[in-house]
């Protein structure tokens, strides 16, 4: 396993784990998490756009929402954001947007794309967050997919989108 990736491990981890709360409370299987700089958890959350019917429920966009209440964007720059899949165009905005440093996650969006197909409640862009953050004006740190825990990040969508 790749040295500078075995640190990220266990937060992926997490995130796989809150996809799977968030399938089973109803919702697609998305978790995304927040570290400080200190290498704290500060924030969970699992998509809520089904439950709560909430279009922009993706759990990247609303541990933002919740983050910028708790934090300022000085704060937020040195915090990691982690998520089971690579954040969506929207997703990437509310990061950008909320001034998170740094994204680390499992699954590409061109993975998500073929485990989703055409199934109308992801109709997936094919616009790596890489792109969305390079299009603005702060150096944003991206890592991932982390091929060691792509297919067990695939795992949690198994089934759901058929």
């Amino acid at each position: 396993m790749n040295e500078a990736v075995h640190e990220h491990i266990p937060y992926l981890k997490r995130c796989i784990e809150i996809s799977y709360e968030a399938r089973e409370a109803g919702n697609t299987p998305f978790g995304a998490l927040l570290v400080g700089p200190d290498g704290e958890i500060v924030l969970e959350q699992g998509n809520i756009e089904i439950t709560e019917s909430n279009c922009t429920g993706h759990a990247e966009t609303t541990l933002m929402e919740r983050a910028s209440k708790l934090y300022s964007k000085k704060e937020l720059w040195q915090c990691t954001l982690y998520s089971s899949a690579e954040p969506c165009a929207m997703c990437s905005g509310s990061i950008y947007w909320g001034n998170v440093g740094r994204v680390v996650f499992a699954l590409s969006e061109k993975q998500l794309a073929i485990l989703t197909g055409a199934h109308e409640q992801n109709p997936t862009l094919d616009l790596p967050c890489r792109v969305v953050f390079s299009s603005g004006g702060k150096p944003i740190e991206v890592i991932g997919p982390v091929a060691e825990l792509e297919e067990e990040a695939a795992l949690a969508h198994r089934g759901y989108w058929t």
